[in-house]
Protein backbone atom coordinates (compact mmCIF):
# COMPACT_ATOMS: atom_id res chain seq x y z
CA UNK A 1 0.00 0.00 0.00
CA UNK A 2 1.44 3.35 -1.07
CA UNK A 3 1.21 6.57 0.91
CA UNK A 4 -1.18 9.42 0.16
CA UNK A 5 1.74 11.38 -1.33
CA UNK A 6 2.64 8.78 -3.97
CA UNK A 7 2.39 10.02 -7.53
CA UNK A 8 1.09 13.42 -6.47
CA UNK A 9 2.39 16.34 -8.49
CA UNK A 10 4.58 18.98 -6.91
CA UNK A 11 1.94 21.59 -7.57
CA UNK A 12 -0.71 19.49 -5.80
CA UNK A 13 1.44 19.00 -2.69
CA UNK A 14 2.44 22.66 -2.51
CA UNK A 15 -1.21 23.72 -2.93
CA UNK A 16 -2.29 21.42 -0.09
CA UNK A 17 0.29 22.95 2.23
CA UNK A 18 -0.57 26.49 1.18
CA UNK A 19 -4.28 25.82 1.69
CA UNK A 20 -3.79 24.28 5.13
CA UNK A 21 -5.00 20.86 4.00
CA UNK A 22 -1.70 19.11 4.75
CA UNK A 23 1.29 19.85 6.93
CA UNK A 24 4.87 19.43 5.69
CA UNK A 25 5.31 16.73 8.34
CA UNK A 26 2.37 14.78 6.86
CA UNK A 27 3.97 14.90 3.42
CA UNK A 28 7.37 13.94 4.81
CA UNK A 29 5.87 10.98 6.68
CA UNK A 30 4.25 9.70 3.49
CA UNK A 31 7.44 10.03 1.48
CA UNK A 32 9.48 8.34 4.20
CA UNK A 33 7.04 5.43 4.23
CA UNK A 34 7.41 5.01 0.46
CA UNK A 35 11.19 5.20 0.71
CA UNK A 36 11.18 2.52 3.42
CA UNK A 37 9.06 0.27 1.22
CA UNK A 38 10.76 0.78 -2.14
CA UNK A 39 14.35 1.94 -1.66
CA UNK A 40 15.62 -1.51 -0.60
CA UNK A 41 14.69 -2.60 -4.14
CA UNK A 42 15.77 0.55 -5.97
CA UNK A 43 18.82 1.90 -4.05
CA UNK A 44 18.17 5.59 -4.72
CA UNK A 45 20.27 7.28 -2.05
CA UNK A 46 23.93 8.01 -1.51
CA UNK A 47 23.03 9.78 1.76
CA UNK A 48 19.70 9.62 3.55
CA UNK A 49 18.79 10.56 7.13
CA UNK A 50 15.06 10.14 7.87
CA UNK A 51 15.43 11.90 11.22
CA UNK A 52 16.86 14.99 9.52
CA UNK A 53 14.01 14.91 6.98
CA UNK A 54 11.36 14.92 9.72
CA UNK A 55 13.21 17.64 11.62
CA UNK A 56 13.08 19.88 8.53
CA UNK A 57 9.37 19.16 8.08
CA UNK A 58 8.54 19.98 11.72
CA UNK A 59 10.46 23.24 11.45
CA UNK A 60 8.31 24.13 8.44
CA UNK A 61 5.20 23.17 10.43
CA UNK A 62 6.25 25.61 13.14
CA UNK A 63 6.87 28.39 10.67
CA UNK A 64 3.42 27.90 9.16
CA UNK A 65 1.91 28.04 12.66
CA UNK A 66 3.57 31.45 13.07
CA UNK A 67 1.92 32.67 9.87
CA UNK A 68 5.04 32.63 7.70
CA UNK A 69 4.87 32.26 3.94
CA UNK A 70 7.25 29.41 3.23
CA UNK A 71 7.62 30.03 -0.49
CA UNK A 72 6.68 28.40 -3.80
CA UNK A 73 7.96 24.93 -2.83
CA UNK A 74 6.39 24.82 0.64
CA UNK A 75 6.60 21.27 2.03
CA UNK A 76 7.77 19.74 -1.26
CA UNK A 77 10.17 16.78 -0.85
CA UNK A 78 13.18 17.12 -3.19
CA UNK A 79 16.22 14.86 -3.57
CA UNK A 80 19.60 16.32 -4.60
CA UNK A 81 22.09 14.40 -6.74
CA UNK A 82 25.40 13.47 -5.14
CA UNK A 83 27.36 15.74 -7.50
CA UNK A 84 25.70 18.86 -6.06
CA UNK A 85 26.78 20.48 -2.80
CA UNK A 86 24.25 20.32 0.04
CA UNK A 87 25.21 21.74 3.42
CA UNK A 88 25.12 19.17 6.19
CA UNK A 89 25.42 16.16 3.88
CA UNK A 90 28.44 14.49 2.25
CA UNK A 91 29.12 15.13 -1.43
CA UNK A 92 31.01 12.03 -2.48
CA UNK A 93 30.44 12.14 -6.27
CA UNK A 94 29.57 8.44 -6.20
CA UNK A 95 33.22 7.66 -5.45
CA UNK A 96 34.98 5.71 -2.71
CA UNK A 97 37.90 8.12 -2.93
CA UNK A 98 35.58 10.99 -1.94
CA UNK A 99 33.50 9.16 0.67
CA UNK A 100 32.78 11.42 3.63
CA UNK A 101 33.67 14.59 1.72
CA UNK A 102 31.61 17.49 3.08
CA UNK A 103 31.18 20.84 1.36
CA UNK A 104 30.02 23.22 4.10
CA UNK A 105 27.73 25.19 1.78
CA UNK A 106 24.74 24.78 -0.48
CA UNK A 107 25.09 24.98 -4.24
CA UNK A 108 23.02 27.91 -5.61
CA UNK A 109 20.24 25.57 -6.80
CA UNK A 110 20.08 23.85 -3.40
CA UNK A 111 20.08 27.14 -1.49
CA UNK A 112 17.18 28.38 -3.62
CA UNK A 113 15.21 25.15 -3.16
CA UNK A 114 15.77 25.32 0.60
CA UNK A 115 14.77 29.00 0.73
CA UNK A 116 11.60 28.22 -1.26
CA UNK A 117 10.36 25.99 1.57
CA UNK A 118 11.21 22.52 0.26
CA UNK A 119 12.16 19.49 2.34
CA UNK A 120 15.60 18.24 1.29
CA UNK A 121 15.44 14.44 1.35
CA UNK A 122 19.14 13.70 0.92
CA UNK A 123 21.66 12.90 -1.81
CA UNK A 124 20.59 10.64 -4.68
CA UNK A 125 22.92 8.17 -6.37
CA UNK A 126 25.14 8.84 -9.35
CA UNK A 127 27.67 6.95 -11.42
CA UNK A 128 31.19 7.84 -10.31
CA UNK A 129 31.84 11.53 -11.04
CA UNK A 130 28.93 11.38 -13.48
CA UNK A 131 31.14 9.55 -15.96
CA UNK A 132 28.79 6.79 -17.15
CA UNK A 133 25.34 6.72 -18.71
CA UNK A 134 24.21 3.91 -16.41
CA UNK A 135 23.35 3.95 -12.72
CA UNK A 136 26.02 2.19 -10.69
CA UNK A 137 29.09 3.28 -8.78
CA UNK A 138 31.82 1.72 -6.60
CA UNK A 139 30.47 3.67 -3.60
CA UNK A 140 26.72 3.00 -3.70
CA UNK A 141 26.40 -0.04 -5.93
CA UNK A 142 23.58 -0.55 -8.43
CA UNK A 143 20.51 1.68 -8.67
CA UNK A 144 17.62 -0.07 -10.42
CA UNK A 145 14.86 0.95 -12.79
CA UNK A 146 11.31 0.91 -11.34
CA UNK A 147 10.00 -0.35 -14.71
CA UNK A 148 12.28 -3.41 -14.60
CA UNK A 149 14.55 -4.09 -11.64
CA UNK A 150 16.98 -6.00 -13.85
CA UNK A 151 17.67 -2.80 -15.80
CA UNK A 152 19.42 0.48 -15.06
CA UNK A 153 17.45 3.72 -14.70
CA UNK A 154 20.29 5.33 -16.65
CA UNK A 155 22.86 7.81 -15.50
CA UNK A 156 24.38 9.61 -14.27
CA UNK A 157 21.33 11.01 -12.35
CA UNK A 158 20.24 7.48 -11.49
CA UNK A 159 18.73 7.87 -8.03
CA UNK A 160 16.89 11.05 -8.98
CA UNK A 161 15.20 9.27 -11.89
CA UNK A 162 14.29 6.18 -9.87
CA UNK A 163 12.72 8.29 -7.11
CA UNK A 164 10.55 10.27 -9.52
CA UNK A 165 9.62 7.32 -11.74
CA UNK A 166 8.51 5.26 -8.74
CA UNK A 167 6.28 8.11 -7.57
CA UNK A 168 8.23 8.63 -4.34
CA UNK A 169 8.94 12.29 -5.12
CA UNK A 170 7.33 14.48 -7.76
CA UNK A 171 10.64 16.03 -8.78
CA UNK A 172 14.36 15.57 -8.17
CA UNK A 173 17.46 17.56 -9.11
CA UNK A 174 20.25 16.15 -11.26
CA UNK A 175 23.19 17.29 -13.34
CA UNK A 176 23.84 17.01 -17.06
CA UNK A 177 27.28 17.17 -18.66
CA UNK A 178 26.54 14.86 -21.59
CA UNK A 179 22.92 13.87 -21.06
CA UNK A 180 22.77 12.93 -17.39
CA UNK A 181 19.20 14.13 -16.73
CA UNK A 182 17.88 13.35 -20.20
CA UNK A 183 19.32 9.82 -20.37
CA UNK A 184 17.61 8.53 -17.20
CA UNK A 185 14.45 10.45 -18.10
CA UNK A 186 14.26 8.48 -21.34
CA UNK A 187 14.83 5.13 -19.60
CA UNK A 188 12.27 5.80 -16.84
CA UNK A 189 9.50 7.65 -18.69
CA UNK A 190 10.15 11.09 -17.18
CA UNK A 191 10.47 14.67 -18.35
CA UNK A 192 13.85 16.29 -17.80
CA UNK A 193 15.34 19.62 -18.78
CA UNK A 194 18.89 20.74 -19.41
CA UNK A 195 18.30 24.47 -19.67
CA UNK A 196 20.47 26.94 -21.53
CA UNK A 197 24.07 26.63 -20.34
CA UNK A 198 24.44 28.99 -17.38
CA UNK A 199 20.71 29.44 -16.80
CA UNK A 200 21.01 27.44 -13.56
CA UNK A 201 24.31 28.46 -11.94
CA UNK A 202 26.83 25.74 -11.12
CA UNK A 203 28.99 26.18 -8.03
CA UNK A 204 31.35 24.84 -6.71
CA UNK A 205 32.94 24.64 -10.14
CA UNK A 206 32.44 21.38 -11.99
CA UNK A 207 35.41 19.44 -13.34
CA UNK A 208 33.60 19.80 -16.68
CA UNK A 209 32.91 23.49 -16.26
CA UNK A 210 32.07 24.26 -19.90
CA UNK A 211 29.58 21.36 -20.17
CA UNK A 212 27.91 21.14 -16.76
CA UNK A 213 24.23 21.88 -16.14
CA UNK A 214 21.85 21.41 -13.20
CA UNK A 215 18.24 20.55 -13.95
CA UNK A 216 15.03 18.83 -12.80
CA UNK A 217 13.52 15.43 -13.53
CA UNK A 218 9.78 14.94 -13.00
CA UNK A 219 6.79 12.94 -14.16
CA UNK A 220 4.87 16.16 -14.90
CA UNK A 221 6.17 18.85 -17.26
CA UNK A 222 4.67 21.66 -15.18
CA UNK A 223 6.44 20.40 -12.05
CA UNK A 224 9.76 20.89 -13.83
CA UNK A 225 8.60 24.35 -14.91
CA UNK A 226 7.85 25.18 -11.26
CA UNK A 227 11.30 23.97 -10.22
CA UNK A 228 13.07 25.78 -13.04
CA UNK A 229 11.46 29.02 -11.91
CA UNK A 230 13.08 28.54 -8.50
CA UNK A 231 16.59 27.36 -9.41
CA UNK A 232 17.25 29.64 -12.39
CA UNK A 233 18.90 33.04 -12.20
CA UNK A 234 22.26 34.77 -12.03
CA UNK A 235 24.86 33.93 -9.40
CA UNK A 236 28.24 35.67 -9.52
CA UNK A 237 30.07 32.56 -8.31
CA UNK A 238 29.43 30.94 -11.68
CA UNK A 239 31.33 32.88 -14.38
CA UNK A 240 29.01 31.44 -17.04
CA UNK A 241 25.76 32.33 -15.26
CA UNK A 242 23.08 33.95 -17.41
CA UNK A 243 22.10 37.42 -16.22
CA UNK A 244 18.64 38.93 -16.57
CA UNK A 245 15.13 38.04 -15.40
CA UNK A 246 13.96 34.43 -15.09
CA UNK A 247 11.28 33.60 -17.70
CA UNK A 248 7.75 32.58 -16.73
CA UNK A 249 8.13 28.86 -17.33
CA UNK A 250 4.76 27.89 -15.88
CA UNK A 251 3.08 30.48 -18.05
CA UNK A 252 4.87 29.09 -21.09
CA UNK A 253 3.22 25.71 -20.42
CA UNK A 254 -0.18 27.23 -21.21
CA UNK A 255 0.73 28.68 -24.61
CA UNK A 256 -0.24 27.22 -27.97
CA UNK A 257 2.56 25.38 -29.84
CA UNK A 258 0.88 25.73 -33.24
CA UNK A 259 3.18 27.08 -35.89
CA UNK A 260 6.44 26.00 -34.24
CA UNK A 261 8.87 24.76 -36.87
CA UNK A 262 10.33 21.37 -35.92
CA UNK A 263 13.04 19.44 -37.72
CA UNK A 264 12.93 15.72 -36.94
CA UNK A 265 15.96 13.54 -37.50
CA UNK A 266 16.03 9.84 -36.69
CA UNK A 267 19.81 9.55 -36.58
CA UNK A 268 21.14 13.15 -36.71
CA UNK A 269 23.28 11.64 -39.46
CA UNK A 270 25.32 9.10 -37.45
CA UNK A 271 23.31 7.45 -34.65
CA UNK A 272 22.22 3.80 -34.67
CA UNK A 273 18.78 3.57 -33.05
CA UNK A 274 16.98 0.32 -32.40
CA UNK A 275 14.15 0.01 -34.97
CA UNK A 276 11.49 -0.08 -32.24
CA UNK A 277 12.86 3.11 -30.71
CA UNK A 278 12.94 4.77 -34.12
CA UNK A 279 9.30 3.81 -34.74
CA UNK A 280 8.14 5.15 -31.37
CA UNK A 281 9.96 8.44 -31.85
CA UNK A 282 8.61 8.84 -35.38
CA UNK A 283 5.11 8.39 -33.92
CA UNK A 284 5.95 11.04 -31.33
CA UNK A 285 7.01 13.40 -34.12
CA UNK A 286 3.66 12.77 -35.79
CA UNK A 287 2.00 13.84 -32.53
CA UNK A 288 3.90 17.13 -32.71
CA UNK A 289 2.43 17.66 -36.16
CA UNK A 290 -1.04 16.88 -34.78
CA UNK A 291 -0.52 19.69 -32.25
CA UNK A 292 -0.13 22.12 -35.14
CA UNK A 293 3.65 22.16 -35.42
CA UNK A 294 5.26 22.28 -38.85
CA UNK A 295 7.39 19.12 -38.85
CA UNK A 296 10.03 18.39 -41.48
CA UNK A 297 12.27 15.32 -41.52
CA UNK A 298 15.95 15.73 -42.36
CA UNK A 299 18.21 12.64 -42.34
CA UNK A 300 21.54 14.39 -41.73
CA UNK A 301 21.90 17.39 -39.41
CA UNK A 302 25.57 17.19 -38.48
CA UNK A 303 28.48 14.80 -38.04
CA UNK A 304 29.09 12.97 -34.76
CA UNK A 305 30.83 15.30 -32.27
CA UNK A 306 31.62 12.49 -29.80
CA UNK A 307 35.40 12.96 -30.02
CA UNK A 308 35.03 16.68 -29.32
CA UNK A 309 32.80 16.03 -26.30
CA UNK A 310 34.97 13.23 -24.88
CA UNK A 311 38.11 15.33 -25.18
CA UNK A 312 36.53 18.06 -23.05
CA UNK A 313 34.57 15.94 -20.57
CA UNK A 314 37.02 13.22 -19.65
CA UNK A 315 40.04 15.53 -19.75
CA UNK A 316 38.37 17.77 -17.18
CA UNK A 317 37.53 14.90 -14.85
CA UNK A 318 40.93 13.30 -15.45
CA UNK A 319 42.83 16.48 -14.62
CA UNK A 320 41.00 16.73 -11.30
CA UNK A 321 41.56 13.03 -10.50
CA UNK A 322 45.11 12.59 -11.80
CA UNK A 323 46.67 12.17 -8.37
CA UNK A 324 43.88 9.88 -7.17
CA UNK A 325 44.27 7.78 -10.30
CA UNK A 326 47.90 7.21 -9.36
CA UNK A 327 47.29 6.56 -5.66
CA UNK A 328 43.93 4.74 -5.54
CA UNK A 329 43.18 3.40 -9.00
CA UNK A 330 41.72 0.18 -7.56
CA UNK A 331 38.97 2.21 -5.90
CA UNK A 332 37.85 3.84 -9.18
CA UNK A 333 35.28 2.30 -11.53
CA UNK A 334 37.35 0.39 -14.15
CA UNK A 335 35.29 1.73 -17.07
CA UNK A 336 35.74 5.29 -15.85
CA UNK A 337 39.47 4.78 -15.27
CA UNK A 338 39.98 3.55 -18.84
CA UNK A 339 38.30 6.64 -20.30
CA UNK A 340 40.34 8.95 -18.05
CA UNK A 341 43.54 7.24 -19.22
CA UNK A 342 42.65 7.99 -22.84
CA UNK A 343 41.76 11.61 -22.11
CA UNK A 344 44.91 12.27 -20.10
CA UNK A 345 47.06 10.76 -22.86
CA UNK A 346 46.01 13.34 -25.44
CA UNK A 347 48.62 16.00 -26.19
CA UNK A 348 48.05 19.73 -26.02
CA UNK A 349 47.87 20.13 -29.79
CA UNK A 350 45.11 17.51 -30.01
CA UNK A 351 43.13 19.17 -27.23
CA UNK A 352 43.50 22.60 -28.83
CA UNK A 353 42.29 21.20 -32.14
CA UNK A 354 39.21 19.79 -30.41
CA UNK A 355 38.45 23.20 -28.93
CA UNK A 356 38.47 24.72 -32.42
CA UNK A 357 36.31 21.87 -33.72
CA UNK A 358 33.82 22.64 -30.95
CA UNK A 359 33.47 26.23 -32.14
CA UNK A 360 32.83 25.02 -35.68
CA UNK A 361 30.26 22.52 -34.44
CA UNK A 362 28.43 25.26 -32.56
CA UNK A 363 28.20 27.24 -35.79
CA UNK A 364 26.75 24.26 -37.63
CA UNK A 365 24.01 23.83 -35.04
CA UNK A 366 23.37 27.56 -34.81
CA UNK A 367 22.51 27.70 -38.48
CA UNK A 368 19.94 24.90 -38.10
CA UNK A 369 18.00 27.29 -35.90
CA UNK A 370 17.98 29.87 -38.68
CA UNK A 371 15.25 27.68 -40.18
CA UNK A 372 13.72 25.76 -37.28
CA UNK A 373 12.52 26.49 -33.74
CA UNK A 374 13.10 22.97 -32.42
CA UNK A 375 15.33 19.98 -33.23
CA UNK A 376 13.59 16.68 -32.43
CA UNK A 377 14.84 13.10 -32.39
CA UNK A 378 15.23 10.11 -30.09
CA UNK A 379 16.79 10.79 -26.71
CA UNK A 380 18.53 7.41 -26.75
CA UNK A 381 19.12 4.68 -29.34
CA UNK A 382 17.96 1.90 -26.98
CA UNK A 383 16.02 1.22 -23.86
CA UNK A 384 16.17 -1.26 -20.97
CA UNK A 385 19.96 -1.54 -20.57
CA UNK A 386 20.60 -4.47 -18.18
CA UNK A 387 22.38 -3.68 -14.93
CA UNK A 388 26.06 -4.53 -14.90
CA UNK A 389 26.72 -3.21 -18.41
CA UNK A 390 28.41 0.09 -19.26
CA UNK A 391 27.22 -0.05 -22.88
CA UNK A 392 24.18 -1.70 -24.50
CA UNK A 393 24.49 -4.86 -26.53
CA UNK A 394 25.53 -3.97 -30.07
CA UNK A 395 27.12 -0.67 -29.05
CA UNK A 396 30.24 -2.05 -27.39
CA UNK A 397 32.37 -0.02 -29.81
CA UNK A 398 31.27 3.17 -28.02
CA UNK A 399 32.45 4.62 -24.69
CA UNK A 400 30.47 4.49 -21.39
CA UNK A 401 28.77 7.74 -22.39
CA UNK A 402 28.99 8.36 -26.12
CA UNK A 403 26.81 5.34 -26.93
CA UNK A 404 23.91 7.70 -26.17
CA UNK A 405 24.58 9.52 -29.50
CA UNK A 406 21.89 12.21 -29.19
CA UNK A 407 22.37 14.11 -25.94
CA UNK A 408 26.00 15.26 -25.76
CA UNK A 409 25.81 17.51 -28.87
CA UNK A 410 23.69 20.01 -26.93
CA UNK A 411 26.13 20.08 -24.03
CA UNK A 412 28.77 21.14 -26.52
CA UNK A 413 26.54 23.90 -27.88
CA UNK A 414 24.82 24.87 -24.63
CA UNK A 415 21.34 24.88 -26.20
CA UNK A 416 18.39 24.05 -23.94
CA UNK A 417 17.14 20.48 -24.42
CA UNK A 418 14.57 18.18 -22.84
CA UNK A 419 13.52 14.54 -22.93
CA UNK A 420 9.85 13.59 -22.77
CA UNK A 421 8.29 10.14 -22.86
CA UNK A 422 7.82 8.95 -26.44
CA UNK A 423 5.91 5.77 -25.59
CA UNK A 424 6.55 2.21 -24.47
CA UNK A 425 8.16 -0.76 -26.18
CA UNK A 426 6.46 -4.12 -26.57
CA UNK A 427 8.32 -5.16 -23.42
CA UNK A 428 6.70 -2.30 -21.53
CA UNK A 429 9.79 -0.09 -21.22
CA UNK A 430 9.67 3.68 -21.74
CA UNK A 431 11.68 5.61 -24.26
CA UNK A 432 12.25 9.30 -24.86
CA UNK A 433 11.89 12.03 -27.47
CA UNK A 434 14.50 14.77 -27.22
CA UNK A 435 13.63 18.37 -28.10
CA UNK A 436 16.26 21.12 -28.38
CA UNK A 437 15.64 24.83 -28.92
CA UNK A 438 17.44 28.08 -29.68
CA UNK A 439 19.64 29.70 -27.01
CA UNK A 440 17.64 30.81 -23.97
CA UNK A 441 14.41 29.40 -25.46
CA UNK A 442 13.40 27.09 -22.61
CA UNK A 443 9.91 28.61 -22.82
CA UNK A 444 9.50 27.11 -26.31
CA UNK A 445 10.35 23.67 -24.92
CA UNK A 446 7.90 24.01 -22.04
CA UNK A 447 5.14 25.14 -24.41
CA UNK A 448 5.68 22.19 -26.74
CA UNK A 449 6.30 19.61 -24.01
CA UNK A 450 3.25 20.57 -21.94
CA UNK A 451 0.96 20.38 -24.97
CA UNK A 452 2.50 17.05 -25.97
CA UNK A 453 2.08 15.58 -22.49
CA UNK A 454 -1.48 16.89 -22.16
CA UNK A 455 -2.37 14.94 -25.33
CA UNK A 456 -0.43 11.78 -24.38
CA UNK A 457 -2.86 8.91 -23.67
CA UNK A 458 -0.14 7.09 -21.68
CA UNK A 459 0.91 9.97 -19.44
CA UNK A 460 -0.47 8.29 -16.29
CA UNK A 461 1.04 4.85 -16.90
CA UNK A 462 3.01 3.63 -13.87
CA UNK A 463 5.62 0.95 -13.21
CA UNK A 464 4.40 -2.05 -11.23
CA UNK A 465 6.89 -1.40 -8.44
CA UNK A 466 5.38 2.02 -7.96
CA UNK A 467 1.77 0.85 -7.59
Amino acid sequence: MRSATAYRTARELVAEVAGGHAAPSDIAAGVLADIAALDPKLNCFAHFDPGAVMAQARTLDARIAKGEDLGPLAGLPVAIKDLIAMKGAPTAFGSKIMAGNVIDADAPSVARIRAAGAILLGKSTTSEFGCKAVGDSPLTGITRNPWNLDCTPGGSSAGAAALAAAGITPVAIGTDGGGSVRIPASLTGLFAMKAQFGRVPVWPASATASLAHVGPLSRDVRDSALMMGVISGFDARDPFAVAGPVPDYLGACERDPRGLRVVYSETFGYARPDPEIAALCRRAADRLAALGCIVEEVPHLFDDPAAIWASEFYAGVGARLKDAMAARRADIDPGVARMLDIALAQDLATYAARVLERHAFRETVRHIFDTYDVIAGPTLPVTAVPVGRDTPEGLEDRSPVDWVFYTYPFNLTGHPAVSINAGFTAAGMPTGLQLAARPLAEETLFTLSAAYQDADPERDRRPEIGV
